[in-house]
């Protein structure tokens, strides 16, 4: 499994951070390779299902994700329930002070963490229509990186549409790989 978080912080209180982070057929728009989100049941809270369509090169992929547990206004957990072995999460954590570099408007500040464990291996090869000559060994080690620059812009948009404008966003990247012996 590979591990990957990336979080910063954003200049609002927990609670209207995690109302826009529960909304996720947003998240299409703030994705270079995450062309569609569907919503298939549910109202955003646990049990909610959606059908999520990636496009990387020459491929098309679509995996479903339920978020399997909230936690208002502090936690959102989610799995892949179709052709991918991986889960997650967002994390919103109260800071108890606004840090000294926050815009001068700023009255509250939280860090936004979005976490990932996956296993790129496990990509249900029948539901990718690989070309000719390409194995899904090659297409695996190439995504790597993408997923974590998709990461990173994910939370940067977020955090612009969050406070209204686009702001230099640091970013604290974490990546982590276990493997799986077994």
């Amino acid at each position: 499994m590979d591990e990957l978080v990336v979080s910063t912080v954003v200049y609002l209180p927990p609670e209207e951070t995690y109302e826009f982070l529960v909304d996720f057929p947003r998240y299409a728009d703030y994705s270079k390779h995450l062309r569609n989100v569907a919503r298939r049941r549910g109202d955003g809270g646990a049990g909610t299902r959606y059908a999520m369509r990636f496009a990387w090169w020459k491929l098309a992929y679509t995996v479903e994700s339920e978020v399997t547990e909230v936690d208002p206004p502090e936690r959102i957990e989610w799995r892949i329930v179709k052709n991918l072995d991986a889960s997650g999460r967002w994390r919103i954590e109260a800071l108890d002070e606004v840090p000294e570099d926050a815009p001068d408007d700023a009255e509250a500040a939280s860090r936004v963490s979005f976490e990932v464990a996956y296993d790129p291996s496990s990509a249900n090869e029948g539901g990718i229509d690989l070309p000719r000559f390409v194995s899904l060994g090659w297409v695996v080690e190439k995504i790597k990186p993408a997923i974590t620059s998709e990461a990173e812009r994910l939370v940067e948009r977020v955090v612009a549409d969050l406070e209204g404008a686009a702001r230099p966003v640091e970013l604290t990247v974490e990546r982590r790989s276990k493997s799986g012996a077994g």
